[in-house]
């Protein structure tokens, strides 16, 4: 598929279903983009759709088969919206660290296909409020879904989840007191299972 240089064929590209539940238009959607009046469309729409069918399948879906709604916070960058957000300060890392990242049409430094997408889990916001333990959902993820990287945010326990081929399997948080990392390999905390780190969160449901 060609880079979308008509209504018609972004219409198109919107309408490529990645998942069962989600479609690429979902996925789309850039704050920076609408207030500056840029186009958030991939230049290797082929190549987005690949990531972000895989990053659906193996991430999206079953956190939503097991936990109900989530939201879409953010996702795909063009390469062009996430050089304006990093040089303008609005949270966006440098082009060279979001590709196989936001940016979800250019292959990392390494040669994989990635794809981020910035999600809030519902279910997670009473017992997030509630008890400040982002940590319930990044072990679950951590014992349970194909990741490369998650990223958690304070506000509703926002995480950049990242699907990426050869993944790294990281955890960081920003959320205080917890911030930095929570677990990569190497870490002692790294193997095994981590059942009673979610089981209260779980029985809450």
């Amino acid at each position: 598929m060609r880079k979308p240089q008509s209504v018609r064929a972004l219409e198109d590209l919107g309408r490529v279903r990645l998942s069962e539940n989600f479609f690429m238009r979902d996925f789309l959607h850039s704050e920076i983009a609408s207030l500056h009046g840029m186009s958030n469309i991939p230049d290797d729409p082929d190549l987005a759709i690949a990531a972000g069918a895989r990053l659906c399948g193996a991430v999206l879906e079953p956190l939503m088969a097991q936990f109900g709604r989530i939201s879409i916070r953010s996702a795909y960058r063009s390469a062009e919206v996430n050089a304006f957000g990093n040089a303008n300060g609005f949270n966006c890392g440098r082009n060279e660290t979001n590709y196989g990242g936001h940016i979800w049409d250019r292959r990392d430094a390494r040669g994989a296909m990635g794809a981020t997408a910035c999600v809030i889990v519902h279910a997670l916001i009473p017992y997030y409020e509630g008890t400040g333990r982002w940590e319930a959902l990044a072990w679950w993820i951590h014992d349970h879904l194909d990741y490369d990287e998650l990223e958690f945010f304070p506000r509703f326990a926002a995480v950049n989840i990242n699907w990426r081929e050869a993944p790294r399997r990281r955890i960081h948080s920003f959320i205080p007191p917890r911030r930095g990392v929570l677990t990569k390999p190497g870490m002692p905390n790294f193997a095994g299972r981590h059942d009673g780190e979610y089981a209260e969160w779980l029985a809450s449901l």
